[in-house]
């Protein structure tokens, strides 16, 4: 007697839930920590850098340490990554390079947090809510490379990949914005302030191409009322 076994094999493959362009006044709110969602930012262009400054808002109550901001590429999954560890600690990656700085707590407030570097002499700068924090050097003379992955509410190990639920984002971001140069004080104090302010050289949130894949709530975040 002849037995014939049928082996069914079962694909599952998670579909963007949300592909658009333009997030203008509209929020991410990631529910819960995951290791499928995620939402991956997808600029027209992304040359290498040798200044930028990246601005965004969020708010999280989790204690638990992850990934606020990962860009990766092929040479480096870290090559630019923003880390928030458990305590009051946000460091930000360069590749190799780590540059912590002792920050307020994260928690159920929305927050404006912005952070410049440029090549030439290393400066490193984070603001919050318009405040400056005092400045450090990292990566003077390199740069950072482009053509990469941007991916928000996950951090990569590997090019839009590679995800560990530890490490992933539960809480609310919005107006993320990158500029392929180092803003001035005033601008980035008149871009914490305003719900209208000019978007980023390179992700700009207002007209950013993005896809959402998991459990992500894109709606509007009620912040402007004009």
């Amino acid at each position: 007697m002849k037995i014939c076994f049928i082996l069914v094999f079962v694909v599952c493959v998670y579909m963007p839930i949300s592909e658009g362009a333009g997030l203008a006044r509209k929020s991410l709110t990631f529910p819960n920590k995951t290791m499928n969602s995620y939402v991956q930012l997808n600029p027209m262009s992304c040359p290498n850098l040798f200044a930028f400054t990246l601005c965004l808002r969020a708010a999280s109550e989790d204690s638990h340490s992850y990934g606020l901001f990962s860009y990766a590429t092929s040479q480096n999954a870290n090559e630019l990554l923003l880390w928030k560890w458990s305590d009051t600690r946000l460091d930000l990656y360069l590749r190799d390079t780590v540059i912590p700085f002792s920050l307020p707590a994260m928690n159920a407030l929305m927050r404006h947090i912005c952070v410049s570097w440029e090549s030439e002499h290393g400066e490193v700068t984070f603001w919050v809510n318009g405040q400056r924090s005092a400045r450090k050097v990292g990566r003077r003379g390199k740069m950072v490379r482009g053509g990469g992955t941007f991916i928000l509410g996950q951090e990569q190990d590997s090019v839009g990949g590679g995800f560990d639920i530890k490490q992933s984002f539960a809480g609310e971001i919005t107006d993320v914005n990158l500029w392929d140069h180092v803003l001035t004080a005033t601008e980035i104090k008149a871009v914490s302030e305003s719900c209208n302010s000019l978007g980023g050289s390179i992700i700009d949130w207002s007209t950013i191409s993005y896809s959402a894949r998991g459990k992500v709530n894109i709606q509007d975040n009620k912040d402007c009322t004009t």
